[in-house]
């Protein structure tokens, strides 16, 4: 089962960027179509972005459509969670995700569908 780790993760003003990254060891990582999700205080994991195996498909959640973007580096194991235009709703810990696909087109964004996770990494979006 591959393994992932995040960073990236800090405390940044409104209208701020970060950009996560998360590293995956101990299985091919090309095979593996990945997921960002994010879990508030009080409030229930919700999906973010997800990208297929290639990278040439992506989904992105309503609520950060147009602000954040996923992608991923196959020769170095890595995906990316680019995040502009930040606000405090965005404060959670973000946790990256992977599972195998069916096919190149199949990218999830329900979290029950992953079988791999990372520990997390905190953002914080100061108002």
């Amino acid at each position: 089962q591959v393994q992932l780790v995040e960073s990236g993760g800090g405390l940044v003003q409104t209208g701020g960027s970060l950009r996560l990254s998360c590293a995956a060891s101990g299985g091919t990582f090309s095979s593996y179509a990945m997921g960002w999700f994010r879990q508030a205080p009080g409030k229930e994991r919700g999906f973010v972005s997800s990208i297929s195996r290639s990278g040439r498909v992506t989904y992105v959640g309503d609520s950060v459509k147009g602000r954040f973007t996923i992608s991923r580096d196959n020769t170095k194991n890595t995906v990316y969670l680019q995040m502009n235009s930040l606000k405090p709703e965005d404060t959670a810990v973000y946790s990256c995700a992977a599972r195998v696909p069916r096919a190149e087109w199949d990218t999830s964004s329900r979290a029950t569908d992953y079988d791999s996770w990372g520990q997390g990494t905190q953002v914080t979006v100061s108002s």
